[in-house]
């Protein structure tokens, strides 16, 4: 086997979150020695999420088993995705900001499965994957991620059984949608349906869509992280790495902001 020495685009204040993260959870425990320090599982595991590399890859570039690898990835994904807010929690916190409208979008997490596999293949993009749920702010910033369902489950249902429309209702903010959660109830705003619309519709849709897009990048913020372009383990899994990686992508923007 070759080894070479590589980058991962990511800062010193992200290691340094992480690696925190992990030495607390050492501490609680009881961990006393394990062969990477909390600094070196920290960056194993940001090399796996951010640059999507194989648990084998992983073991032979940080000098530990294949099985270590994934068990130190596997504890940091959890106690990322327990920083992860609550749908509630993440209403209120925006309704503290003062944001006039929130941004809801789903996306498709491609996964590594055969043409058999019915429940997650997805109609509308033509791939097997898990269907996220995402509430963003008015600037695309992540508030919240579901959890993850097969991939053939429409947005709008998909809403529904999280419990984003009753949430939203019940904080009453203004939220902005798609064409797929037409139906929806509650404060959702989606735009207008069907073709030869009036003018005034149209100006409304375009206006809809200036006002929705910059909210919609939180999707491709997420989709940065190589891992989520195609999962190669449990489809199960994809929610928490998505609320993992919503925290790390969070804790990036809030450094850069700070300067």
């Amino acid at each position: 086997m070759l080894f070479y020495r590589a980058a991962v685009d990511l800062s010193r204040s992200t290691l340094n979150y992480l690696a925190g993260l992990i030495r607390r959870r050492r501490k609680a425990i009881g961990s006393t020695w394990r062969l990477l320090n909390p600094g070196q599982q920290a960056l194993l595991v940001l090399v796996h999420l951010r640059k999507g590399e194989t648990f084998p890859e992983l073991g032979a570039g940080f000098g530990v088993s294949t099985a270590t690898a994934w068990r130190y990835v596997e504890e940091a994904v959890m106690l990322l995705s327990a920083r992860s807010p609550k749908l509630g929690q993440a209403l209120r916190r925006a309704r503290r900001a003062g944001l006039h409208y929130l941004v809801l979008d789903g996306t498709l997490i491609r996964i590594d499965r055969i043409a058999a596999d019915r429940p997650y293949f997805s109609g509308k993009h033509r791939v097997h994957g898990m269907n996220i749920q995402v509430i963003a702010s008015p600037d695309g910033t992540i508030l919240w991620t579901s959890g993850a369902l097969p991939g053939k489950t429409h947005d709008l249902s998909a809403a529904r059984i999280w419990g984003i429309l009753r949430a939203l209702e019940t904080a009453g903010i203004i939220t902005l949608a798609d064409k797929a959660y037409q139906g929806a109830e509650g404060p959702i705003r989606t735009p207008y349906k069907g073709r030869n619309k009036p003018e005034s519709q149209k100006r409304a849709n375009r206006s809809h869509a200036r006002l929705r897009s910059p909210g919609e990048r939180a999707n491709a913020q997420l989709k940065s992280w190589k891992i989520l372009r195609k999962l190669r383990c449990s489809p199960s899994k994809a929610g928490h790495l998505c609320k993992a990686i919503a925290v790390l992508q969070n804790h990036r923007v809030t450094q850069a902001a700070q300067g």
